[in-house]
């Protein structure tokens, strides 16, 4: 089935369009995220519950527009307190070029927290390039960085292919690069492993286009 597009509106428990598209960004109608501004990573040592995971360093340079909002979901709706995995999840998808998945990714889990979301039920993915939290959670070593995957009281936020990402009631994916091959076992991959609701940030034709979809 096709990721089109359809309807300006984010389903479940998050809130409707707001009036002003994030800076630096081009929006036709009204985004349903926010834009969020940089945030410090947390300390080496720091408890994973005591900051939310953010962009460690400076803040980065805009990566370009992500246009439109999330499209509604292309089946049946699903409680937040039931994941049901006989039902499936619902299925959003965020427009959003290569270079500014990541970026709308980030907003959507924004989103997502201020929406009433427990951050440990948030998994991110990434096709491409590994989101900067993941890179700078690994470079204290494999060890630390997936005990706080198993801790599941935090955001995670790991590659796509990382096989030992487990479950959870909602996995965000940014489609931020990476071969057709890779994105193609992605996809189905990230469904299987969203309890209630999976998000995808990126090129809406080139996904169809992976998925065998017609467009």
């Amino acid at each position: 089935m096709p990721l089109i597009p359809e309807e300006p509106q984010i389903h479940e428990s998050v809130p409707g369009p707001r009036a002003t598209p994030a800076a630096g960004r081009t929006a036709p109608t009204p985004r349903p995220v926010p834009g969020p501004g940089p945030r410090p990573a947390p300390p080496r040592g720091a408890p994973a519950s005591s900051v939310r995971p953010g962009k460690p360093g400076p803040a980065a340079p805009p990566r370009g527009p992500v246009a439109a909002p999330p499209a509604q979901r292309t089946n049946s709706p699903q409680s937040a307190g039931d994941p049901g995995p006989a039902a499936g999840a619902q299925l959003q998808l965020i427009p959003a070029p290569a270079d500014g998945a990541v970026d709308a990714a980030d907003e959507a889990v924004d989103l997502l927290l201020d929406a009433g979301r427990a951050p440990g039920e948030i998994l991110v993915l990434t096709t491409g390039e590994t989101h900067p939290w993941a890179v700078h959670e690994r470079s204290f070593g494999e060890a630390s960085y997936w005990a706080q995957h198993d801790a599941a009281d935090d955001v995670f936020y790991a590659d796509a292919a990382a096989e030992r990402a487990a479950g959870r009631p909602v996995v965000v994916v940014a489609v931020n690069g990476g071969s057709d091959e890779v994105t193609g076992r992605a996809l189905p991959a990230a469904m299987a492993r969203a309890g209630t609701l999976l998000i995808v940030c990126g090129d809406p034709q080139r996904i169809n286009a992976v998925l065998g979809a017609p467009a």
